[in-house]
């Protein structure tokens, strides 16, 4: 199942020292893919997908977040640089599911 939408970036502070950046996924797509996926999640309820962003492909998971409602996709510094994002632009994402 591949998907597609648009989606602010947002900053978590982990700690003083550490902050990590995320997409939150609509929560239709969500509840689509936690239907699909329930027999396939891993550990903390993680899924493995495939993202696109502009020229950007990699390989992550999604994570439940129980505040959000929906899941959260990290975007990790390599592909921010890559593709000069920084929190607060939306961005488009194509996420596929890699093990359903």
């Amino acid at each position: 199942m591949t998907y597609a939408f648009e989606a602010e970036l947002w900053q978590w502070d982990a700690r003083q020292t550490d902050t990590w950046t995320f997409v939150a996924l609509p929560a239709e797509i969500a509840d689509e893919i936690l239907e699909l996926s329930a027999p396939f999640a891993r550990g903390f309820g993680s899924v493995r997908v495939e993202v696109t962003v502009g020229e950007t492909v990699w390989r992550t998971s999604i994570f439940p977040d129980g505040k959000k409602g929906t899941y959260v996709l990290p975007v990790k510094k390599a592909v921010r640089a890559a593709e000069r994002l920084a929190a607060g632009d939306v961005v488009r994402v194509r996420l596929a599911l890699v093990e359903v």
